[in-house]
């Protein structure tokens, strides 16, 4: 039995400018919309949202749910598959000429039908609508309805429908507004900075002191290369790398806060002893798949005909503080302090000495292994000669990362 659909439109509509404003979870969001529907008589099967997203890799995004237990947010990359699919979708129309498709599913296939109409079909569903969620930038995304129902939807589930979408497009505005901020701060500044600063941490000095593992990657003969290179492929031999960097960090549990010019800065943050040693366990390991894939790279040649890759990294840890620095309508969130001046001094030397990994006598401290110390070398900015260690980073995380027979000589002895 269906409720007056007036009196159905008015409960929801009361909903979404109150209890539902500000919902961050779409799926949520979709699956209430969908319960209030069909408690109000409305034979609502499935609801699913259409976003077109800023996203630097995601093109949209579909919250989906469906009355067999579906609760499904699915994120489309592009490609060619989905730009067929979109050319023969009722989306098409919603996005580029604004208007609802309403779609009956006939048991029988139609000439020159929807992509989407078959699989409805074997589903069940026998009616379908799509509809324009107007933003206040002028651009539309898209919100569908099906059922199973018999009979379909008639023109007073479809009234409802019409009175719901303004309100229910400002919550959903809302929601996207917030995760494309999110998605562009962690994109640019990383996940943990993005967060503080959404959180309030915005002005000039903000900021805590933290403990961390900083990491340096600085590319050799980086000048030569990019006063040589043509500019298309410099921009491919760089996006090789700071991927290469990138996916090695944070598959290890870190996060990359900058790149400066062809340096990468990374954290492994920490807070106890405990965690210490495993900060600087898991950013060794990064450093190791960074130089398994730079290797992969130079012998599958992708970068076609860019020049061969090679890196030093270099392993600090200690305190840190991380903030916002800058000017007054200019500022940057990121670490500094005399750990991340000699985390990239550090790199440099590893550059200078053509050696793919070194580790200050901090991380020897905490991993409690001083086995392959290199040398002490006077560095740039800082009075005393600096220690530095070129683990053997096949044997991170295993019973062989310390034995007594490598161990060349401690610290102490010199």
């Amino acid at each position: 039995m269906v409720l007056e659909a007036p009196l159905v439109a008015a409960d929801i509509v009361q909903w979404l400018y109150s209890d539902a404003v500000g919902r961050e979870d779409s799926l949520e969001l979709v699956e209430e919309l969908a319960q209030r529907l069909r408690a109000g008589g409305i034979p609502v099967d499935r609801i699913t949202t259409g976003i077109m997203l800023l996203h630097p890799n995601v093109r949209a995004e579909a919250a989906v749910w469906d009355v067999d237990g579906t609760r499904e947010l699915r994120r489309y990359l592009a490609s060619d598959e989905l730009d067929e699919r979109y050319t023969n979708s009722p989306l098409k129309i919603v996005y580029e000429e604004k208007r609802s498709v309403h779609v009956p599913i006939t048991p029988e296939t139609q000439p020159g039908e929807f992509g989407i109409v078959p699989d409805l079909r074997e589903e069940g569903y026998t009616d379908y609508i799509a509809m324009p969620m107007p933003f206040s930038d002028g651009s539309v995304k898209a919100l569908s309805f099906a059922t199973k129902d018999d009979g379909g939807f008639t023109a007073a589930h479809v009234g409802v429908f019409d009175s719901i979408i303004r309100p229910l497009a400002i919550v959903c505005e809302l929601s996207t507004l917030r995760r494309t901020a999110e998605t562009l701060l962690d994109t640019y500044v990383g996940p943990r900075a993005g967060g503080r600063v959404l959180n309030g941490t915005v002005a000039r000095g903000d900021g805590e002191w933290i403990s961390a593992v900083v990491s340096f990657a600085d590319l050799r003969g980086f000048s030569r290369i990019s006063n040589t290179l043509p500019a298309d492929k410099l921009i491919v031999f760089l996006n090789k790398y700071f991927g290469a960097m990138t996916s090695a960090v944070e598959a290890h549990g870190g996060e990359v806060l900058k790149f400066i010019g062809d340096e990468v800065m990374a954290i492994f943050p920490y807070e106890t002893p405990a965690e210490a040693a495993d900060a600087a366990r898991r950013a060794l390991m990064a450093a190791r798949e960074t130089t398994e894939k730079i290797n992969e790279i130079n012998a599958l040649k992708t970068c076609g005909e860019t020049p061969q890759m090679s890196v030093g990294i270099a392993l600090h840890a200690g305190d840190v503080f991380f903030g916002n620095v800058g000017g007054e309508n200019r500022l940057d969130f990121t670490v500094i302090g005399p750990v991340v001046n000699l985390a990239s001094r550090i790199a440099e030397l590893a550059k200078d000495l053509n050696v793919e990994v070194l580790v200050s006598d901090a991380i020897a401290e905490i991993m409690g292994c001083r086995s392959g110390l290199y040398g002490q070398y006077q560095v740039k900015g800082f009075d005393d000669p600096v220690s530095v260690y070129s683990p053997s980073l096949s044997v991170v995380g295993t019973d062989k990362w310390c034995p007594e027979s490598t161990v060349l000589r401690d610290l102490e002895a010199n």
